[in-house]
C-alpha cells in the first residue's frame, strides 16, 4: 500500500538533464589559467629556494654540536636559545628530504614563520651519518643555510628531549608588527 502512494506521488516526476557533465570522461587537458598558475608557483618556490646558495660546504659530524649567533646578539638571548628557555612556536621536519628539497622546505618554513610572527622554532635535519662517509649531509647543508638567512638571529644544537645533535632552535628575528606591538607596549615611538 505505501509503494502505491509512493509511485503515485513520484508520477510526474522528471529526470533532470545533466549536459555540463559527461561520466565516464577524464578532462582533456589542463586550462591554460590553471597551467599558468601552476608555472608561476613553480616560478615562486626556485625564487624562495635561490636564497639558500647550493655550494661546497664542509661537512660535519653526526654528533656535532654547532651555533652561531649574528652580532649584536646578546649572550645573555643566546644562552637562553641553547638551553631551550624559549617557547618553540614551530617545527620543521627535514627527515628523508634530499638537499634540494630540504633547501626548498627550509627557505618556505622560514618566510612563513616570518609571516606569522614566530620567534623561536625547531628545525629537525636529523643526525645523518648513514652515509658512507659517516658525515651529517643535510645538517651540515642546513647549519650553513640558516647563517645565510636574514631572518636568523642565531641558532645551536637542541637539548636531547628536542633531538639533540640531529636538530636546531632557531631564533627568528621580529617583524615589523611585533617591533611596533613593542614599541607601544612599552610607550616607545
Amino acid at each position: 500500500m505505501q509503494d502505491d502512494d509512493f509511485l503515485s506521488a513520484m508520477s510526474d516526476v522528471k529526470p533532470l538533464k545533466q549536459d555540463s557533465v559527461k561520466l565516464g570522461q577524464k578532462p582533456s587537458q589542463i586550462n591554460t589559467d590553471q597551467a599558468k598558475l601552476r608555472r608561476m608557483a613553480a616560478a615562486a618556490e626556485q625564487q624562495e629556494s635561490d636564497a639558500l646558495l647550493q655550494r661546497t660546504v664542509t661537512l660535519v659530524g653526526p654528533h656535532d654540536v654547532i651555533g652561531y649567533k649574528s652580532p649584536g646578539v646578546q649572550d645573555g638571548v643566546y644562552k637562553k636559545l641553547r638551553l631551550a628557555r624559549y617557547e618553540i612556536d614551530g617545527r620543521l621536519d627535514l627527515h628523508q628530504h634530499t638537499v634540494d628539497q630540504a633547501r626548498v622546505a627550509l627557505a618556505r618554513f622560514i618566510k612563513d614563520s616570518m609571516a606569522y610572527d614566530l620567534r623561536c622554532v625547531l628545525v629537525m635535519p636529523g643526525k645523518g651519518g648513514r652515509d658512507q662517509s659517516g658525515k651529517a649531509i643535510l645538517k651540515s647543508h642546513v647549519a650553513i643555510w640558516l647563517e645565510e638567512l636574514p631572518e636568523v638571529l642565531a641558532f645551536h644544537s637542541a637539548q636531547a628531549y628536542h633531538g639533540g645533535a640531529g636538530a636546531f632552535y632557531v631564533l627568528l628575528k621580529k617583524s615589523e608588527s611585533s617591533k611596533q606591538k613593542n614599541r607601544e607596549r612599552h610607550g616607545l615611538r
